[in-house]
């Protein structure tokens, strides 16, 4: 377990770290550099650059450092700390002490890796978005806050809010890209500076006496444009060699400014020109620049504001060409945008006066009159208006309004100046375009009749503006008028001459067409883009085509449809809703994406679905594919809602193929298969034409590109769902293959969807982008939250799941050889010493199921090793995902251990680990951070000895039962932690059980002999050693058709 931490020392980026003490040699830092320094304690936690450059080689990191001697340094790390030493920045490496006493700074030697602008660059674009680097490389809270550092500096690139300039150094000078902040930026850098953490900033050289002092806003000021500088560079930088010998270059260049231009390009950026030639393009650059500073630092700024010609006529009539339009100058506090204040009014001797004027300042004209200048750079018509004694604005006619709306209001908002725009434009024109609707001629379309989505629908193309029909006389006046700008229908519209023509072209030669339903579908939600360019204006049809259309874009409710018959179990109201939902679409031949939270019974809709549909007609198989870790778990859940449904598992060694596996696929309702098999065994699986195929944790084809989501999206089938638990609408990048999995072609090509809806979302948070896809994707997604209004009165307070996990080919061959050792020892025990040995072997075989490593007591590797691990990781990171907690119960102490390192590596989250060895004063200062901080951990793992009884976890929603005591009082006592008076959310307690093992067994006979049950709370796992020896041979026996190994 490492922590990776970014600081900046001497205005400059580096890389260190922090590691549990015991974790590394502790004998000193290894950079070998003497200096004369005051003798300072090593702080305790610095593992050292060695030991931090094996480790991101070992984790196979995305990236590296240079560990020898000499590209590392120290330096003071003043940490909070007390007389019991400095204190660790997480839990993570350590306990924080006791606060009895006030934490003061304290001076730590630490190893520091000095980063280049490159290596910066690479390490938080690695790190982004991101809680660990690696599995064990945690992302230090600092880290995460110079990634969003980062991505602020990357987006004033982006914006171009950055200028030229030049660095004086002792011996040379430095040409330097740096930003610009106006506005909204100024407000976004305060924001992010008041966010810095103390650790960001929290170095100073080894002979420093006092704390950094550096206030946050200048250090991080300093970071964004270094960064802006690094960003332009690696951007511009040419080869290698081209790049050397710019920067080598001196001779060839004919002034001191093209060397200065040259060296912005280089990568060290050393202008090559001689010091009073430097000096005096310092002075040029500094007044060049004067103006720009004073503005981005003056308490006002200038707005301007463009007014429609005053008494506009009302619907139905023609806007003349020759009325002016008006840009107004105005002035804004920064301390109070609200306030909008006419320039005419500080004119000595105006009329207009404003009662916000007196608070402007005495140099607000002398603001006014510099912002002015600057802007008429940009639009030369203010320079034209201030020709007159007094300015206040200046008049536009129709092409110059439009020219201020399309080209010169960007330029001026990207320039720091306020720009108010009419109500009616947006950033792609008017809010009312000339577009084109579908308009469906035959609405006579009903749900059987053999009617499908490749019905052929007959349609006509009609044009419109602002939601109502264009006549072609309306049409043809508008391709008359030569002005840009025009109002018809009391709406402003703009009119391009050559669209105008197209659409009186394509009016004068359309036809009625004909097209699929489904074509009609997406056309309607806006999938499909109009013909020639036109706008979008959906699609208009009547009757129960209408209907249809309404019903999936939710505006009219679905039949809500019975349990189907043979269906064993009851489906609440909103498990109705969602079954009628999916029943709704696979009727039509359209996929779905269920995703409801956990708990809320994805599984059961499923099968509802699948048991409708053989009743009905018989037709099958589903396949369901699904990792390996649930396999057992949805056979279990097939037999217990759907009873006698012919469900065949396509899983291990033993399963069949080719012409026998069709033979058997051809006799099931369910084949069960896995992501892993799928694209060893798609040759045969791709020849069955499947009546439908689920995909449940659907996230494993996020990438469209990998072998298993090609090999799934090649199969064919009648209709398509996909189950997934995480909020897919919220991973852009993940919903494409989803998506295409479901209904192909619905987002279009993979790069088209990159730069209509990824691109934009993702990088420029573009609302319009974002509402988009969700009204395109929305109808095929259904998500419900245990917190939904609608949900949680449906919900039983505490709902129990059984969890069934395989077991890894590891532990099958662990658990036959403990299989094989007790068996001859059993026939020969008697009395006392049976019972000993009956309770030892389930001891080691629970140990067994749970995890290798905890019966071999070996500490080796934990991951990839456990069926109950891997399912348990699955199920948290749905749960972390929602910010929601969970509780962990194991009874052995050994196997929270492990839980607790793998959890906190793996997730780069503490988890809390209470066993029997805790004391009072620790657990309490527990159970009060699970239950009292702001953010408290996520995990909390207990052995059911220690965490039975007497505790209050509320904050908990979630209990993990990873083993099983057999005894249903101890266990109910153990989730009573989370479920008991203070509880407001209904819990889910998951009861892990390995399939095919003596768990699944024994879950059975309790199961099966309710009264045994009375037995155990009574007697623990006493009654297993009263059965006889056959009987506990076949309770351990392994049966591995259903391990599948």
């Amino acid at each position: 377990m490492i922590v990776l931490h970014m600081g900046v020392y001497a205005g400059l980026p580096f890389l260190w770290s922090e590691a549990p003490t015991g974790s590394f040699d502790a004998t000193g830092p290894t950079t070998g550099k003497k200096t004369r320094q005051r003798k300072l304690g090593r702080y305790p936690f610095d593992p050292g650059l060695s030991f931090l450059a094996e480790s991101l080689i070992h984790a196979s990191a995305g990236f590296r450092l240079d560990p020898y001697e000499e590209s590392g340094t120290r330096a003071s790390f003043w940490a909070p700390s007390t007389g019991g030493g400095p204190i660790p920045s997480s839990e993570l490496i350590a306990e924080s002490p006791d606060q009895d006493e006030e934490p003061t700074l304290k001076p730590w030697l630490v190893e520091i890796y000095p980063l280049s602008g490159e290596e910066t660059v690479e390490l938080l674009c690695e790190c982004m978005g991101k809680r660990i680097l690696a599995r064990g490389l945690v992302i230090g809270s600092d880290v995460a806050f110079w990634s969003e550092a980062l991505r602020f500096a990357g987006s004033l690139v982006a914006r171009r809010k950055l200028v030229p300039g030049l660095v004086l150094e002792e011996d040379e000078a430095r040409a330097v890209w740096e930003p610009v902040f106006f506005g909204k930026d100024v407000e976004h850098l305060s924001a992010l500076a008041r966010r810095m953490p103390p650790a960001a900033r929290a170095f100073t050289d080894v002979t420093a006496r006092e704390a950094p002092s550096a206030p946050a806003y200048s250090v991080l000021e300093k970071f964004i444009s270094e960064s802006v500088d690094s960003i332009v560079r690696l951007s511009t930088q040419p080869s290698r060699g081209v790049s050397e010998r710019l920067s080598r270059s001196s001779a060839v260049f004919s002034s001191v400014h093209d060397a200065w231009l040259n060296a912005l390009r280089t990568p060290d950026g050393v202008v090559q020109a001689s010091k009073p030639e430097i000096e005096r393009l310092f002075g040029e650059i500094g007044r060049w620049r004067l103006k720009l500073e004073m503005l981005s630092n003056a308490p006002l700024r200038l707005c301007l504001r463009l007014e429609e010609p005053e008494n506009s006529p009302g619907r139905g009539a023609k806007k003349k060409a020759d009325q002016p339009w008006y840009v107004r100058y105005l002035l804004q506090p920064r301390n109070d945008p609200s306030l909008l204040i006419p320039l005419e009014s500080i004119w000595p001797g105006g009329k207009a006066k404003n009662p916000g004027v007196e608070g402007l300042g005495a140099n607000a004209l002398e603001y006014a009159l510099a912002s002015l200048g600057q802007a008429a750079a940009i639009c030369p018509r203010i320079e034209q208006s201030l020709n007159t004694a007094k300015p206040s604005g200046y008049e536009l006619d129709n092409a110059g309004a439009h020219e201020f709306l399309t080209q010169k209001a960007a330029a001026l908002d990207q320039s720091g100046f306020g720009v108010l725009l009419p109500s009616w434009w947006t950033r792609t024109g008017t809010k009312a375009k000339i577009s084109a609707r579908a308009k469906v001629k035959s609405s006579e379309l009903s749900g059987g009749g053999g009617l499908s989505l490749e019905t052929l629908v007959r349609f006509d193309w009609v044009l419109a503006l602002g939601g109502e029909e264009l006549s072609f006389r309306e049409l043809e006046a508008l391709a008359r008028l030569k002005a840009p700008l025009v109002q018809i229908r009391g709406q402003w519209v703009e009119v391009n001459t050559a669209d105008i023509q197209a659409a009186v072209k394509f009016w004068k030669n359309k036809e009625p067409e004909e097209t699929r339903l489904l074509d009609i579908v997406h056309m309607h939600i806006g999938a499909k883009e109009a013909p020639h360019g036109f706008g979008f204006d959906g699609v208009q049809v009547e009757g129960r085509l209408q209907d249809f259309l309404e019903r999936i874009d939710g505006r009219r409710s679905f039949e809500e449809l019975p349990a189907p018959e043979g269906f064993s179990g009851t489906l609440r109201p909103y498990q109705v809703r969602g079954y009628s939902w999916l029943s709704f679409l696979r009727e039509w031949g359209l996929g779905a994406c269920l995703a409801d939270d956990m708990g809320l019974g994805k599984t059961i809709q499923t099968l509802a679905l699948v048991r409708r549909d053989w009743a009905a007609n018989g037709k099958g198989p589903v396949l369901l594919v699904c990792p390996t870790s649930v396999a057992q778990n949805w056979r279990k859940e097939t037999e217990r809602f759907t009873p006698g449904l012919p469900v065949y598992i396509h899983h291990g060694t033993t399963r069949k193929k080719e012409e026998d596996f069709k033979k058997l696929a051809a006799r099931s309702a369910i084949v069960i298969s896995t992501y892993a098999l799928l694209q060893r065994d798609i040759r045969f699986l791709r020849e069955i034409d499947w009546a439908g195929i689920v995909l449940d944790e659907a996230q494993n084809i996020k990438n469209p590109e990998t072998k298993q989501a090609r090999a799934v999206r090649s199969l064919q089938a009648g209709y398509r769902i996909a189950l997934t638990g995480t909020p897919v609408e919220n991973n852009v990048g993940d919903l494409w293959s989803i998506m295409e999995f479901l209904n192909p072609g619905l987002l279009g090509r993979q790069a088209d969807f990159k730069k209509r809806f990824f691109v934009p979302i993702q990088t420029r948070r573009d609302p319009d982008a974002a509402t988009r896809l969700k009204t395109i994707t929305g109808p095929f997604i259904l998500r419900r939250l245990k917190t939904d209004r609608t949900i949680i009165s449906d919900l039983p307070e505490k709902n129990e799941m059984k969890v069934y996990c395989p077991l890894t080919k590891e532990q099958v061959s662990l658990y036959s050889a403990v299989l094989e050792e007790v068996e001859t020892a059993l026939n020969e025990a008697e009395g006392i010493q049976r019972k000993g040995l009956v309770l030892a072997t389930l001891s080691k075989l629970k140990q067994v199921c749970n995890h290798p490593a905890q019966l071999l007591g070996d500490r080796s590797s934990i991951p990839g090793r456990s069926g109950k691990l891997e399912r348990l990781t699955e199920m948290l990171e749905e749960i972390v995902e929602v910010g929601e907690r969970s509780l962990i119960f194991s009874q052995f102490a050994e196997m929270g251990e492990i839980l607790r390192q793998y959890l906190e590596e793996t997730f780069g989250m503490e988890a809390l680990f209470l066993h029997g060895g805790v004391s009072k004063k620790r657990r309490d200062r527990m159970v009060e951070r699970f239950q009292e901080h702001a953010n408290p951990p996520s995990f909390f793992i207990l052995s059911l000895k220690a965490g039975g009884v007497g505790l209050n976890l509320t904050n908990a929603n979630h209990v993990f039962h990873f083993d099983r005591w057999w005894n249903p009082a101890v266990e109910d006592q153990a989730t009573d932690r989370a479920f008991r008076i203070g509880q407001t959310r209904n819990v889910q307690v998951h009861k892990f059980i390995c399939a095919g093992t003596l768990e699944d067994k024994i879950d059975e006979m309790i199961e099966r002999k309710k009264h045994i049950a009375e037995e155990v709370v009574s007697s623990g796992e006493g009654w297993l050693t009263e059965l006889s020896n056959d009987e506990l041979k076949q309770l351990f026996a392994l049966k591995k058709d259903i391990t599948g190994v």
